[in-house]
């Protein structure tokens, strides 16, 4: 009962008796952090944050789904797993020690399972872990919008590391960062709306990226953002790289394929597949980057493949 009271304003629970190595391995990372976010206001407002709103249509369909007396879990897994907010809360404390899980866990569906339908039923209803967005009328900005790149971003990513034949923890990696890429957004528009909505005007007025306009208004940008609070909140390190360089993956170079690899090619095309739904002036891949990873001629296999999953979404 104690635990359930703390999962909200807890970003991570560690068990006693307490690994050293991983005490260190946490406070490491959470100093790390920091060096993430420059504006203290912004650092005091992410690490503030105790679950990210849902929408609002999502959140009470499962909280009918969980009042209903044939409860289904299929009904309730895929209904956290379509919610950008749901998951992350999801994942964070099935990962944590609250509940004693061995393995690492990518998968909101997974996570369900694991945690067991009581368990959901009693943080959704009784410790209230998921909150809906408040009504926010943003000019130009369609929160669904938000959640459906996320959703075809996602998949996306996964398809991409799948046909990489990459081992199944990457998989994982890129189907949750492609999930979470634009958490930051969220925690922006959440907070700080009216301010968001003049970074909207200001890309529009003066053509300029959305991450160029976060930069000027609040000094940092969703990605930073999101990765930060990620981060804080324990989710694995290809995560938190996929997050805080999807628009910008030479800023973070490693050899090979990775999960940011997938997340930041899934995210640019999903934006070129679907224009209407961008918030930001269209960008091309960065072939130097691809190049750089011997990666440049799977461009169009990779493209080729987001587009028949497009194809099976409308099929389904």
């Amino acid at each position: 009962e104690a635990i359930m009271r703390s999962v909200g304003p807890i970003h991570q629970y560690l068990a006693k008796p307490c690994d050293p190595e991983m005490l260190k391995s946490v406070l490491t990372r959470a100093f790390s952090l920091r060096d993430l976010l420059a504006d203290e206001k912004i650092k005091q407002l992410v690490s503030q944050m105790e679950s990210l709103p849902s929408l609002p249509s999502l959140y009470h369909e499962l909280m009918n789904e969980l009042q209903s007396p044939n409860i289904s879990f299929k009904s309730v897994a895929k209904i956290i797993s379509q919610d950008i907010g749901m998951s992350s809360k999801i994942l964070q404390l099935v990962n944590s020690a609250f509940f004693g899980v061995s393995q690492h866990v990518s998968s909101p569906e997974q996570a369900v399972g694991l945690l067991g339908l009581d368990v959901i039923r009693s943080l959704v209803l009784s410790v209230q872990v998921f909150k809906q967005f408040d009504s926010i009328a943003l000019e130009g900005i369609s929160l669904d919008a938000i959640w459906e790149h996320s959703r075809m971003v996602s998949l996306f990513a996964k398809r991409i590391a799948e046909v990489e034949n990459t081992d199944s923890r990457t998989k994982d990696y890129a189907y949750v960062a492609g999930l979470l890429h634009d958490v930051g957004k969220l925690v922006l528009i959440a907070n700080m709306p009216v301010e968001y909505e003049l970074i909207f005007k200001k890309v529009v007025e003066e053509k300029i990226t959305l991450t160029e306009g976060e930069i000027e208004i609040f000094g940092v940008s969703h990605e930073k953002i999101g990765a930060y609070l990620m981060g804080l909140w324990g989710f694995a390190d290809p995560v938190i790289e996929a997050l805080a360089f999807h628009h910008n993956p030479m800023q973070f170079f490693a050899k090979g394929f990775s999960p940011l690899t997938a997340v930041y090619v899934a995210n640019v095309l999903e934006h070129h597949m679907y224009p209407e739904r961008s918030m930001s002036y269209l960008q091309n891949v960065d072939l130097s980057y691809l190049e750089k990873l011997g990666l440049s001629e799977k461009l169009s296999k990779w493209q080729e493949l987001c587009e028949k999953t497009i194809k099976e979404e409308v099929v389904e």
